[in-house]
């Protein structure tokens, strides 16, 4: 890595003495005050303004360039300004009368002195890579942020983890809408391709952060923002191609403002890849749409989106006898004899239903009501040898005078399901006082049975072996207020009740099994935040927060004990400091946990983590991220987080070939999948006009599968380089023509963020022995892409 930065560095070096620095303040026009948190973009070189309507932009050189400002509420100004003459530029926007601020997010992130830690990521930030990864892996850069991929490509079942706690502890909404699966409580983004390329915001809160929506958050909240207003019409066009046969084609295009009152967005998406490991292929089809009535106080908004995947099934992992001879390697589809079955697929389908009015009352109140439905249905196919007829409530047959006790067969595991509900808010702004009362009901119905569509012998067609439905009440309600006591000294707090009530009957592997469950949650949070002055800040928090356990963890749990709910307190505090040229944020935290949910390492018969409870355990540590301007051609962007978090009186059951359990107590032992260490590194270079170069680093220390410490059940530490260019081709023709490359892990490391184990004891050794599986990330591998605004 040091001999390729020393590369750019010399490249480049030669433009260092053209330097241009432009500089202003954006004003209201109306009334001639500041604006805080403008967007003021020139080309690929943007910043925000700051509380006084300041703002300053460094370009490589001087010359004539084209200068625009954005702010939600007024209208986009657009100018020219040449750096040869001046290096100054005041402006002053003007209000837009129409309604057009999305209210239905402000209730839910946090604001800019809310005591959180947060990270806002812009859609520019997301456009640099989109080039058909995940949403997930498109946020690997975060603090904290651990990402991986099934196929090893990004493309694909993905997964994250914040803090070491993965997706189905992480709160996602869209537009303040509940997206997290009600029984499994994940988020499945391959449910949504390409879904990048309709958000206009993305914030990130890491711990317990402010009061949500849907799934509790135990270790982030993902809030993500589609309802932007676009003033004029557009189209776009995005095509990318890269490594293992990827595709990515995106066609967007809106209607601007019609008649003063209407616009209309849509994106139609299809993302193929063939993935890093074999067969790990995927086909993803997607579309996104949005029409709008906006008045002057009134606006109302209709967003449908759809996604469709079907992907050969890799979560079975690579076995860990064969990562080094065939790293590629999948188990999936190879019972049947012969050639592996050619669908052995996941296939699913969600359509999302979003109506929202939102209306303000006066200059200092308004409110929002949405309804929401989501459809969901699929299934997985997988070919399966040697079955019992016994296994699948069916007489064995009589062939020929003898009785045939197996047979091989083709079967599918379906999901059939709706989520619907409405949540709301009412929020009141003022000089000194902030606060928001709101909440919402949801409900889940879930149908899981399985059908038998081909056999060898004695098994008719699409016969049906289980059906087990489900359904799930959600209701919460919270108010959060800010007061501010002097400038610069704030307090909040924030409360919220949520009650639960779930009912399973049946399981596929304890069919009479009945699991009705319902709890009463308190959370509150209360914090202060004190901007010392423009340059710092100090900030602190406390939250309380509970967690239901989920479907996997009543049927894995089935015969041991029932799974109890999880309670959180969270003890977060933060210090921001930023000058012109850069902004650095360092904080704390203590999470002390009571029965949290970890993970064992291993996976039920569909890729889902095995969990239990932990009495005791916690998780504390510190986390800096910044950026700062190197003169007018470099800037770094860094971030680490260093962190305990301990299992405490953690008892390990493993068992013999007798099926004779061993236990073995531990006292204080690393919490599975947390790393100690996680760190990331982006060095920019703009060394000519409309070319952004990235370097890119990722560093993820030693990963425990188990909660027991051993090395021998751990993911190995990596440290992996990206490469990431973008540059925008100055022409007349089109709107934008800009050009994407990504040369990825430019160093050919062979690393695997994400697996499972299955330990038993050996007693020939007297010691516990691992069957490990990883899910390995492919080798050097690039994305290249083209797209073109209208």
């Amino acid at each position: 890595m040091k001999q390729l930065m020393l590369l750019v560095l010399l490249s480049i070096a030669g433009t260092l003495h053209a330097q241009s620095l432009i500089t202003g303040t954006v004003t209201s026009k109306a009334n001639g005050q500041p604006l805080e948190g403008v967007t003021i973009s020139i080309h690929q070189t943007g910043a925000l303004t700051d509380s006084k309507g300041h703002y300053s932009i460094h370009l490589p050189k001087k010359g004539t360039y084209t200068l625009t400002a954005s702010f939600i509420g007024f209208k986009s100004y657009t100018t020219t300004i040449d750096t040869k003459n001046t290096g100054h530029a005041d402006i002053a926007l003007e209000a837009t009368s129409l309604f057009v601020k999305p209210v239905e997010i402000s209730s839910l992130r946090a604001g800019k002195n809310a005591p959180f830690v947060n990270t806002t990521i812009t859609a520019a930030d997301i456009k640099k890579e989109n080039l058909g990864q995940d949403l997930p892996i498109l946020l690997d850069q975060q603090p904290a942020v651990v990402t991986n991929s099934d196929a090893g490509t990004g493309i694909g079942y993905t997964g994250m983890r914040v803090r070491g706690s993965d997706i189905t502890r992480i709160n996602v909404t869209i537009n303040g809408i509940p997206v997290n699966d009600a029984e499994s409580q994940g988020t499945f983004f391959v449910n949504m391709p390409d879904f990048a390329s309709s958000v206009s915001s993305i914030q990130l809160q890491r711990g317990v952060g402010t009061s949500t929506n849907g799934a509790a958050a135990f270790g982030a909240t993902l809030n993500l923002s589609t309802n932007e207003f676009n003033e004029k019409a557009y189209g776009e066009i995005s095509n990318s191609y890269g490594s293992f046969n990827s595709w990515k084609h995106t066609v967007k295009a809106g209607s601007g403002l019609i008649n003063d009152h209407f616009t209309i967005d849509a994106r139609l998406s299809k993302i193929s890849s063939d993935g890093y490991i074999d067969r790990a292929s995927s086909d993803l089809r997607s579309f996104y749409t949005s029409a709008a009535y906006i008045a002057d106080k009134t606006a109302i908004r209709l967003n449908v989106f759809s996604g469709k995947e079907k992907t050969y099934q890799a979560w079975n992992g690579v076995p860990e006898a064969l990562l080094k001879t065939d790293r590629t390697y999948n188990s999936a589809g190879t019972e049947k004899p012969g050639a592996p079955y050619n669908n052995e697929t996941d296939n699913y389908q969600q359509d999302h239903y979003q109506l929202f009015l939102n209306q303000e009352i006066n200059s200092h109140l308004n409110f929002n009501v949405a309804l929401h439905l989501t459809r969901g249905r699929g299934y997985y196919e997988q070919y399966k040898a040697s079955q019992s007829y016994a296994d699948y409530n069916l007489e064995a047959p009589v062939i020929n005078g003898d009785t045939v006790h197996t047979t091989d067969l083709v079967r599918q595991l379906w999901l059939d399901n709706y989520f619907y509900g409405t949540v709301f808010s009412m929020n009141r702004t003022g000089e000194k006082f902030n606060w928001s009362l709101g909440g919402g009901w949801n409900r889940y119905t879930g149908d899981h049975y399985g059908k038998i569509i081909w056999a060898q012998v004695g098994i008719n067609k699409d016969d049906q072996y289980y059906f087990y439905p489900a359904a799930k009440n959600d209701f919460n309600i919270y108010w959060k207020g800010e007061y501010k006591i002097t400038t610069g000294l704030s307090v909040f707090a924030d409360m919220q009740y949520r009650n639960i009530m779930y009912h399973m009957d049946g399981f596929e592997d304890a069919p009479s099994y009945i699991a009705h469950v319902n709890y009463n949650f308190f959370n509150p949070k209360a914090g202060i935040s004190y901007n010392i002055n423009a340059a710092n800040r100090v900030f602190a928090s406390i939250a309380i927060g509970h967690k239901e356990p989920n479907r996997d963890d009543f049927a894995n749990n089935y015969g041991t004990a029932v799974p109890k709910p999880e309670e959180l307190r969270d003890i977060e505090a933060g210090y921001t400091w930023n000058n012109k040229i850069a902004i650095i944020q360092a904080n704390v935290y203590y999470m002390n946990y009571k029965n949290q949910l970890v993970q064992t390492g291993m996976l039920n018969d569909v890729g889902a983590y095995v969990r239990t409870n932990i009495p005791k355990s916690y998780r504390m540590g510190i986390e800096v991220n910044g950026n700062v301007k190197l003169g007018n051609i470099f800037s770094v962007a860094a971030n680490g987080a260093l962190s305990r978090n301990k299992a405490l009186n953690y008892h390990s059951v493993t068992y013999d070939e007798n099926y004779e359990p061993h236990t073995e107590v531990f006292n204080k032992t690393n919490i599975s999948f947390s790393p100690t260490f996680v760190g990331g590194i982006t060095l920019t270079a703009k060394p000519v006009r409309n070319l952004n170069i990235d370097l890119l680093g990722k560093y993820v220390s030693r990963q425990y599968m188990d909660n027991t410490s051993n090395v021998s059940g751990s993911l190995d530490p990596y440290f992996v380089s990206n490469l990431r260019l973008n540059y925008e081709v100055p022409q007349h023709l089109f709107r934008e023509l800009g050009l994407q490359f990504m040369l990825n892990n430019i160093f050919n490391k062979k690393y695997a963020p994400n697996g499972s184990t299955y330990p038993s004891f050996d007693l020939a050794n007297n010691r516990v022995a691992y069957d490990n599986y990883y899910y390995p990330m492919a080798g050097t591998n690039f994305f290249a892409g083209i797209t073109i605004g209208f």
